[in-house]
């Protein structure tokens, strides 16, 4: 199938940001779409990667960007300064992200801006937790080994149904505070999933990763995500 493909550029606070689009060219009914919120180190060829996944599932899937252009990171420890400045600023993260879902909404043509989901890839799985946790009109979140602390803003009823899809052995995310979400999720009524991986570790998704990359998990947990955006697309 051909997949068509197109970055879209938009502006929140004075930064502009650059998304990736990625939709299956045949026919011309309207898809949903799924953001793909990217690793600590932003938006590269790997959530592009994803988002022209997405596209053959039958989704437009389209990878955000929340660093903005002129501050993407060129290696690790600019990736770190990054990622740390917005998790000092969850207030801030957060309007970004809505930045990029009211983007999304308006891309028109093969996108149907009313049915939108999101997933995230370690840092981008702190970053679609919490659309879900501030209420934000998402139908489904999917984390693929995240980091699940709550932000520091006022804890609401989660109505966006949520996958946790993670490593057991991951040293980020230990068992408890996976068990501390699972508490946080049950609390704000959250029609919540947990799929964990055992012998497993951080970034198991990302073959990049050396060690650290499951063939089992990675291909078990696309498939859980598969499930789940079929659920709440049906």
């Amino acid at each position: 199938m051909p997949i068509a493909a197109r970055t879209i550029r938009y502006e929140h606070g004075g930064v502009e940001f650059q998304a990736y689009a990625a939709w299956d060219d045949t026919g011309h009914h309207a898809r949903p779409i799924v953001m793909v919120a990217g690793t600590f180190m932003g938006r590269t060829e790997f959530e592009a990667g994803k988002a022209r996944a997405l596209a053959a599932l039958g989704y437009v899937g389209v990878a955000i960007d929340v660093y903005g252009l002129g501050h993407w990171p060129a290696d690790q420890d600019e990736a770190r300064a990054q990622m740390d400045l917005l998790d000092a600023d969850r207030a801030l993260l957060l309007a970004r992200l809505n930045a990029a879902l009211a983007a999304v909404r308006t891309l028109g043509g093969p996108a149907d801006g009313g049915r939108v989901a999101a997933i995230g890839f370690c840092f981008g799985g702190k970053c679609v937790l919490d659309l879900a946790r501030s209420g934000a009109d998402v139908a489904g979140v999917v984390s693929f080994h995240g980091v699940y602390d709550p932000p520091p803003f006022p804890r609401r009823k989660i109505a966006t149904k949520v996958l946790v899809l993670h490593g057991w052995d991951d040293p980020v995310a230990p068992p408890e505070s996976v068990l501390a979400l699972s508490k946080e999720l049950s609390e704000a009524g959250a029609d919540w999933q947990l799929h964990s991986y055992g012998l497993t570790v951080h970034a198991f998704t990302n073959p990049a990763r050396g060690a650290m990359y499951s063939a089992d998990a990675d291909r078990r947990s696309w498939q859980a995500m598969t499930n789940f955006l079929e659920e709440i697309f049906p």
